[in-house]
């Protein structure tokens, strides 16, 4: 699946976790975006690892899953 993950956290050390952690499995795109294909399985395991390093008062995580048609039309 293709999917498309964005942040925006606070603090400079958990932004640099965040960007470590999603650098792994994305191609990063923008400065706080990122994107690429994912196993489903592998999915959940990346949600869970970024989950760890936010915190949920300050910090927000959007994942959005596009469809292949929808990939296929980023500009």
């Amino acid at each position: 699946m293709h999917v498309l993950a964005c942040y925006d956290v606070v603090a400079d050390s958990r932004r640099a976790r965040v960007f470590r952690v999603l650098e792994g499995s994305l191609r990063h795109v923008q400065k706080s975006v990122f994107e690429g294909q994912l196993a489903a399985g592998r999915l959940s395991a990346l949600v869970a690892a970024l989950e760890a390093e936010l915190d949920p008062s300050t910090d927000t995580l959007r994942v959005y899953l596009l469809c292949r048609g929808c990939a296929q039309a980023i500009v």
